[in-house]
């Protein structure tokens, strides 16, 4: 178990050149896409035989009582990474979440087009995945989704730093407000999942936003620019729940 940890937290948040050098090397199409990530090497075996994949279609979820998540995350120094599959901004020190009890650090927040999770079968054009990791080196990802609309502000500084070749990074001038791209209602959908990418770990905890918030075309564009699709497909539920919050 501290071995695959250990495996899912190099994969997660290496970058660029570390990430080619430790990584086989893994696609979104092809021959080295989805498909066959579990082919690429056995640390990626659960990509296939994993019963609580992500992403996931989220329909019929259960109502509940859930409490709302206790945001607390802070202005923070910033460094934006083209990492070969995503623009990922990396964050210093920019607080965190609790969810049951239990702190989560925030750690970096990536891109994926169209949005991996699905709602009631559709996708979304953009969707941002905030990763947090607990003390004991678990994992809860945030899923804020995006719609076309206005130009989103908290976001500007990044999508226009985003470096255009894989290694490439950029320390932001400005200190990144992480609260700010979050929608102003936070009711979320809750279930346990895994990392959408190899090797896929499992028991990864996933809170997605229901309310989504805007982005300009043109700032879709600039993100398709660089990746026109970085989307794991759709993963079986199997006996998962999926919970919905009243708000």
């Amino acid at each position: 178990m501290k071995k695959t940890l250990i495996v899912a937290l190099t994969a997660l948040f290496a970058t660029g050149a570390m990430a080619a050098e430790q990584q086989p090397h893994w696609t979104y199409d092809g021959k080295e896409g989805p498909e066959h990530w579990a082919q690429l090497d056995p640390g990626y075996e659960t990509c296939a035989i994993g019963h609580a994949q992500s992403p996931i279609d989220i329909r019929n979820a259960t109502r509940a009582a859930l409490p709302r998540i206790a945001f607390d995350y802070q202005a923070s120094p910033a460094e934006v990474v083209n990492n070969g599959h995503t623009v990922q901004v990396n964050l210093a020190n920019a607080g965190g979440i609790e969810i049951d009890g239990k702190p989560y650090r925030l750690v970096q927040f990536h891109f994926h087009t169209p949005s991996e999770e699905h709602i009631a079968g559709k996708a979304f054009p953009m969707v941002a995945h905030f990763v947090h990791q607990a003390a004991d080196g678990r994992l809860a990802v945030v899923a804020v989704l995006f719609k076309e609309g206005a130009q989103n502000q908290a976001l500007a500084q990044v999508f226009d730093a985003m470096p255009p070749r894989a290694g490439d990074k950029v320390e932001l001038a400005d200190s990144f407000t992480p609260q700010a791209v979050l929608p102003q209602q936070q009711g979320y959908y809750a279930f346990a999942g895994s990392l959408t990418t190899p090797p896929c770990s499992e028991n990864v905890q996933w809170r997605v936003l229901k309310q989504p918030v805007e982005l300009s075309h043109a700032q879709l564009l600039q993100f398709q620019h660089l990746y026109a699709m970085n989307a794991r497909p759709i993963q079986a539920l199997h006996d998962r729940q999926v919970l919905e919050s009243d708000d």
